[in-house]
């Protein structure tokens, strides 16, 4: 399997830049029905997921409820280093199942970490649906 094969590239994908503001981030997940979305600084490098969870914490420690009030707040300030660490557009096929065994979907970068799409756990499920039905 090349991953490259189930790429959805960067201009299919809906992301956020971490110097948009977290009413900016709530705005674009609610619209587009979204539990989490890659992060990507003005220069196109991945900087990393951000969850509703993300959100949520960091509504419940502050205390501002008020969408009006999180215009304050960039997505950087709350952003995990940690969370859905992407992979190579070079990874294994078994590197990208295996981070899709836990998530959504998988964020690619290339070798200069520039965010270029993502890979579904969905569309690698279909591609092994379509694989086992063309061998039988």
């Amino acid at each position: 399997m090349n991953i490259a094969y189930l790429l959805h590239i960067k201009s299919e994908v809906k992301y956020l830049y971490d110097t948009n503001t977290l009413r900016q981030g709530l705005e674009k997940m609610r619209k587009h029905g979204y539990t989490a979305i890659p992060v990507i600084s003005e220069d196109g490098d991945y900087v990393g997921t951000i969850s509703e969870g993300d959100f949520l914490w960091h509504i419940i420690e502050n205390g501002q409820g008020q969408l009006k009030e999180q215009e304050k707040y960039k997505i950087m300030d709350i952003i995990r280093d940690d969370f859905m660490e992407p992979v190579s557009i070079n990874a294994s096929a078994e590197e990208v199942i295996e981070k899709a065994t836990n998530q959504n979907f998988v964020p690619v970068v290339d070798d200069r970490n520039k965010f270029i799409g993502i890979v579904t756990r969905r569309d690698i499920i279909n591609y092994f649906m379509e694989k086992q039905q063309k061998a039988n």
